[in-house]
């Protein structure tokens, strides 16, 4: 049986001819047959083993029919007058299709319903706890009443899928503020001037690089530091190598070149990985010589004025960070980088911009920016129960009072992950991060006293970031339970009607990416078109990044503890360049199963609605099928390569 919605187009041809029989009760002139057809209203074709009810309004008496393969119905001896027919079948709510009426002074009627007009049949749900419904008699006529438990069940489907819209529809205005406190405050912002600053009383800094296992790029980090201009009697580099393979060796070596040439530089090596990259931080601490501290991950390479043009920013004794943009080596080098570049762009533009601006909490980045280190002192130290060691400690100091400083204009080039598997090894250690920092720190955060209101609204909602990710894989996958709801339940198509309203969340978000898009020429139509497309592929690899993402957000509120993975650094910036990269570990998960599975099924879906003319979900669908089959087909690449 054709168990989607039939939304149908009944055409029924009613012939009558007189016959000499009586019934029960009834001496009138009967029908001898009437016939009719039910045909879908959108695939125009016959459905068969669907229950018609035919109920004369002259007797009370009731005819079932139940249509062929050819989606005929048939009820004989039915008397002459009016009768109501009705849909009456197990697997659809009762709904009265016509009442019409046969005429005894002809000899023979013929009615056709208007083959434009169409009659809903609405498909119940057999998976949504239907154990059959219930056939009662009341004031004498035979009524179906849907299951309880049926009904009761799509109701809290719709609560749950509607409290995911309200939430990311939440997430979506708070990140709509902070772009127009960005552009409230980009004028002043680029107008800016570096503090004065008496390089002849400097105060001395220290530069704290650590690495793990980074032989493509330990070297090129250690120059770039090395060459900075600075005092040199105030300058000293700490290389923090918890290395096991022999990056170490590659340290060691560069290290004893660059302290032949004067510069204070130091090679602190780990045996032990005790707390990661915030246990490598903290164990340096007594041997840190400077007043402020400089730290860059591996990958980074900083200008020569780095410290000149963030340190004058510390001639506030408040002033406790000073963070600056990342910048991408990479970009361009294939759409994986370009869709990264896009979405940090909004980060360091809009986000950390909008929310200095406002003076809400932003985040020390976990590298290129500058501690004081009475900061770190004062707010606890690099603590390692979580594996963002700087969203914590960011949020811990400034609850102390310190101010952070963002300076957009300071750019600090990186390399992008260049390979699927190393984008998700760092987008999990950044959600089960977040995760993790939301329930150490959510509770403090509420309650400190002598904190805005506003700061702790933002606070939250930044902390609280990383969850979008879970109620997007939520919301995907009731969304396929709601197009069944909507085809089976008219009383709830109200409810599923509003969800259109949040569309404004993704124009919301269009708002938020195109005051950070970095990417315009000057033509405004080519910039829009160029960015609406970008935009859009955006959207549709993110939100299939969603179920990697979710586990990742799942694993931080749960507790469940994992080691500190690092991003593998590959030093490419073309494709040409790329010899593979021994740390770019690879394997098929349940994961990477389950994407594939995601792909088939929400392609499948976007195709079935779009023959049926249902287009409501379509693009959504059709994006996370893309956007699935994207990851799912990279992931098979990436691992056959390997194993080549």
């Amino acid at each position: 049986m054709n168990k989607l919605l039939l939304s149908a187009l009944l055409s029924l041809f009613v012939g009558t001819t007189f016959a000499n029989k009586t019934q029960i009760g009834y001496n009138g002139p009967v029908s001898q047959k009437i016939e009719g057809f039910l045909v879908d209203y959108k695939t125009k074709a016959e459905v068969e083993e669907v229950e018609v009810q035919l109920t004369s309004l002259v007797t009370g008496k009731v005819y079932t029919s139940e249509t062929d393969e050819n989606g005929k119905f048939t009820f004989r001896n039915v008397p002459i007058g009016k009768s109501r027919l009705s849909l009456i079948d197990k697997d659809y709510r009762a709904t009265t299709l016509k009442v019409f009426e046969t005429n005894a002074k002809e000899h023979k009627v013929h009615y056709t319903f208007s083959k434009t007009q169409p009659f809903t049949a609405q498909l119940k749900v057999s998976w949504l706890f239907n154990w059959g419904d219930r056939q009662m008699t009341v004031n004498g006529k035979t009524v179906v009443k849907e299951h309880y438990w049926s009904h009761m069940t799509a109701r809290v489907i719709l609560i749950i899928y509607g409290a995911c819209l309200v939430l990311i529809f939440f997430y979506s205005v708070i990140q709509l503020s902070l772009a127009i406190a960005y552009i409230r405050n980009k004028k002043k912002q680029q107008s800016r001037v570096t503090p004065a600053f008496d390089l002849a009383n400097a105060p001395k800094v220290t530069v704290q690089l650590p690495m793990f296992n980074e032989m493509y790029v330990a070297e090129r980090i250690i120059e770039t530091v090395a060459e900075m201009d600075y005092p040199r009697d105030k300058f000293q580099i700490q290389v923090l190598d918890d290395s096991t393979d022999e990056t170490k060796d590659i340290i060691a070596n560069k290290c004893a070149e660059v302290a032949a040439r004067g510069i204070n530089i130091q090679h602190v090596h780990r045996v032990d990985r005790t707390g990661y990259k915030a246990g490598a931080l903290d164990a340096a601490m007594d041997k840190v010589e400077g007043e402020f501290i400089a730290i860059f991950d591996a990958d980074f390479v900083p200008s020569k004025d780095f410290l000149l043009r963030t340190i004058p920013y510390f001639n506030s004794d408040k002033v406790g960070v000073v963070q600056t943009r990342w910048g991408h080596l990479n970009k361009d080098y294939s759409l994986l980088t370009e869709l990264q570049a896009f979405g940090l762009n909004g980060h360091f533009a809009i986000e950390q911009g909008g929310r200095n601006a406002s003076g809400h909490y932003i985040n020390f980045n976990g590298t290129a920016g500058v501690w004081r280190r009475a900061t770190i002192d004062s707010a606890g130290g690099w603590e390692h129960d979580t594996i963002t060691e700087d969203l914590d400690l960011s949020y811990r100091a400034q609850m102390k009072g310190w101010q952070f400083v963002y300076l957009e204009e300071v750019e600090s080039p990186a390399e992008l992950p260049i390979t699927m598997s190393a984008l998700k090894s760092q987008q999990h250690r950044w959600m089960k991060g977040g995760a993790e920092v939301f329930i150490k720190m959510w509770k403090r955060l509420a309650t400190t006293k002598g904190l805005k209101l506003s700061d702790r609204v933002h606070g939250l909602a930044h902390l609280f970031n990383s969850s979008v990710f879970f109620f997007i894989l939520i919301l995907s996958l009731l969304s396929l339970a709601v197009l069944h709801i909507k085809d089976s339940f008219s009383d709830l198509n109200v409810y599923i009607k509003y969800g259109m309203y949040f569309f404004s969340s993704t124009i919301f978000l269009g708002f938020y990416y195109w005051n950070s898009y970095r990417d315009k020429k000057g033509n405004f139509f080519g910039d829009l078109f160029r960015f609406l497309g970008r935009f859009v592929q955006f959207l549709t690899v993110s939100m299939a990044l969603g179920l990697s993402n979710a586990v990742a957000v799942i694993e931080g509120y749960l507790g469940i503890k994992s080691s500190f993975v690092r991003t593998p650094k590959f030093n490419v910036a073309k494709k040409d360049e790329f010899k593979g990269n021994k740390y770019d570990k690879k394997s098929l998960s349940i994961i990477n199963i389950l994407e594939g599975i995601f792909m088939v099924t929400f392609g499948f879906t976007a195709v079935n609605r779009a023959i049926y003319g249902d287009l409501g979900m379509v693009p959504f669908h059709l994006m996370l099928a893309i956007g699935y089959g994207i990851i799912f087909f990279n992931t098979l690449k990436e691992n056959r390569g390997q194993q080549a």
